[in-house]
């Protein structure tokens, strides 16, 4: 499994460095965020005929309408979220594949990821395992709701746009805790970091964006 995780050709760390050398040029400033980019194998979270591209700044499709997300978006997420430190528990909505899941996993305690589609979830438990990552827990369910039974969360990080910011995502915040969310339709979307006060809720516009929708129930 090492060797696979290495990479050959178009996955090896030559081209690792260079995705990394790119996000840094596109602002990202955590080390560690950069780091994780650089060694997490992206080219095992999509399918074997686009592992060439696994490692362009690019989304890439995974089936079911879904897609990984770019790498740039990813670090931007994670690196939003670590701002305030460290974090304990975090919950993912919209989990796909894994590559999100797999990042968290090697900064948080305890990564609670929600995938709506069977298909997808159960890929994803298997690709955990194999890369014995065994902090992350992995429902089948609708992104929506959240986890209210292991709430409050440090951090919660949404990877599918809502045209609105559900409440009960609010509701299982921690204090201090900070939500980050594409929100709006498609092609008018903006990723919002949401921070829990003791008073109430603080706002953030931080890029444009364009993520596949959030879903209500599951497939």
């Amino acid at each position: 499994m090492k060797s696979e995780q290495l990479g050959i050709g178009m996955t090896s760390q030559r081209a690792r460095n260079r995705l990394v050398a790119k996000l840094r040029e596109m602002g990202i400033r955590s080390e560690t965020v950069l780091e994780l980019i650089r060694t997490v194998p992206r080219h095992l979270f999509v399918d074997e005929a686009l592992s060439s591209r696994a490692y362009e700044n690019t989304a890439l499709p995974i089936g079911h309408g879904q897609t990984i997300s770019q790498p740039f978006v990813v670090a931007q997420m994670t690196e939003v979220l670590l701002t305030t430190g460290p974090l304990q528990s975090v919950l993912e909505i919209g989990a796909g594949c894994g590559y999100q899941s797999a990042i968290l996993a090697r900064l948080v305690s305890k990564v609670y990821a929600i995938e709506r589609l069977a298909t997808l979830a159960n890929k994803l438990r298997s690709r955990l395992h194999k890369l014995d990552l065994g902090n992350v827990r992995v429902r089948h369910g609708d992104g929506r709701l959240g986890w209210p039974e292991m709430a409050p969360f440090d951090a919660i990080l949404v990877a599918a746009a809502s045209v609105d910011i559900p409440q009960s995502l609010l509701s299982q915040l921690n204090i201090g805790g900070r939500l980050v969310i594409p929100v709006g339709a498609v092609g008018a979307q903006d990723l919002m970091l949401l921070t829990r006060t003791s008073e109430g809720f603080t706002e953030e516009r931080l890029d444009r964006v364009s993520f596949v929708p959030l879903l209500e129930g599951t497939g």
